[in-house]
């Protein structure tokens, strides 16, 4: 066995997380079985689901265990292969977790294409992140050409590839974002008709006043004031999809949000479809937004940006600063250059 370095929750959060609910330590890795790999981490992928994770409450997937390796998706090089399906050399993407070094079943890794693009972006734009956007805009929303979108969190890893995407599709698309200078880059970079700061005062009335013919879709990242202005502007038989709501994981504003009747009754007055989905339902779309995307991207058309942090023992520090919307793109942990 070899030694590697792991992050694991040390505690669960008591609202806001803190450096206190992680611990880096140092482990012992087996040797991999028959249908195993052995991957040396190369980026690891920081994502806003992760907070739920630390938390004991039932959700859609199990928590992390007290002590156990934070759970998180990573692109890595393999050193050691029990798989026919892989050889040591290959790049591959899969979920060894915030730690150096994992073992991981063959059947639950992909390879990466270095030819396509930087192996970074198989855990942004053409990973999970860019996955749940095009579905969420193609298959959730079914958005059309000539409607309206909202798209909340408009730079960040998922949003901003929503926006892209709508554009092309025809679609007139408002963006909500933190600060003038993320606002600035949804419109210059991303394509955005406009792109609101949630930051600056009376976000209801500059939405109100941006929508002059209503919302037919909302793409929905972040909950909290961005939904309370959109709810009101949505036109009838408008549609919502439900991705993330970072803005209450921790607790925070929950007690101030708006109630639910008053949000019920706008959704059954207006006819709305709110539909959340969670992308590992949909595993079967990733051929085909891959198909779309990754050419797309190869060819500089869709643009992308990334916030990276280097070493493993930063990652909690830069995880936290991602809950406050301090990233600004797709979030990644460099791990090591090798």
């Amino acid at each position: 066995m070899s030694r590697y370095s792991r992050i694991v929750l040390a505690s669960r959060p008591a609202g806001a997380p803190t450096p206190d609910n992680f611990r880096l330590e140092e482990a012992e890795l087996p040797q991999p079985q028959d249908g195993q790999i052995a991957a040396h981490t190369l980026w690891l992928s920081l994502d806003p689901y992760m907070r739920g994770r630390m938390d004991a409450a039932a959700s859609y997937a199990d928590p992390v265990g007290i002590g156990d390796t934070m759970e998180g998706g990573a692109v890595g090089v393999v050193t050691d292969s029990k798989s026919d399906r892989f050889a040591a050399g290959d790049i591959v993407v899969g979920r060894i977790g915030w730690a150096s070094h994992g073992i991981l079943n063959a059947d639950e890794v992909r390879k990466v294409d270095p030819d396509i693009a930087p192996i970074s972006t198989a855990l942004g734009i053409l990973g999970m992140p860019g996955h749940t956007a095009w579905v969420g805009l193609n298959d959730i929303l079914q958005a059309k050409s000539g409607e309206t979108i909202v798209v909340s969190a408009a730079t960040g890893a998922v949003g901003s590839l929503v926006g892209q995407l709508a554009k092309r599709k025809g679609m007139r698309v408002i963006g909500v974002a933190g600060g003038a200078e993320k606002c600035a880059y949804a419109v210059e970079n991303l394509g955005y008709d406009l792109c609101l700061d949630h930051r600056a005062p009376d976000l209801p009335g500059r939405l109100a006043t941006a929508t002059p013919d209503g919302v037919d879709c909302y793409y929905e990242n972040v909950g909290g004031a961005t939904l309370e202005a959109v709810l009101p502007q949505m036109n009838t038989f408008g549609r919502m999809a439900i991705c993330g709501m970072i803005a209450w994981y921790s607790g925070q504003g929950i007690e101030d949000a708006m109630r639910l009747p008053k949000m019920w009754r706008a959704i059954l007055v207006k006819r709305l479809r709110v539909q959340g989905f969670i992308i590992f339902d949909h595993n079967d779309r990733f051929k085909p937004f891959v198909e779309e995307v990754a050419p797309l991207v190869a060819n500089g058309t869709i643009h992308y940006r990334e916030s990276v942090i280097e070493g493993l023992k930063n990652a909690p520090a830069a995880f936290l600063d991602l809950l406050k919307g301090g990233n600004f793109g797709k979030q990644l942990v460099k791990v090591s250059d090798t």
